[in-house]
């Protein structure tokens, strides 16, 4: 009867040290998975914050554009008001001969 409880013991013990090591190799496995998955979200963080700079830049780019526009209209503008004048200022000067 000791026998047996011994028996039963260690067949217990065998069953629990090969759990245990399959336990250590899951973990293992589990930790290189974790490893990979934290590189993967840290280079996809990375690009988020690549592009939501891009967007920031691309705004501000589209600002620039916008007021580049601006002002090329308004030169254009003035461009016309300078020829008006000159055109006004030749036909007095032709007017003087």
């Amino acid at each position: 009867m000791v026998e047996d409880s011994f028996k039963l013991l260690e067949d217990r013990i065998r069953r629990a040290a090969e759990r245990l090591k399959e336990l250590q190799s899951e973990t293992k496995a589990l930790r290189g998975e974790l490893a990979k998955a934290q590189k993967r979200a840290a280079v996809a963080e990375k690009r988020l914050e690549e592009a939501a700079e891009g967007d920031a830049s691309r705004g501000d780019a589209s600002k620039k554009a916008d007021s580049l526009s601006r002002e090329v209209k308004a030169l254009r503008h003035e461009r016309e008001e300078i020829r008006s004048r000159l055109g006004r200022l030749v036909e007095l000067l032709d007017g003087l001969e």
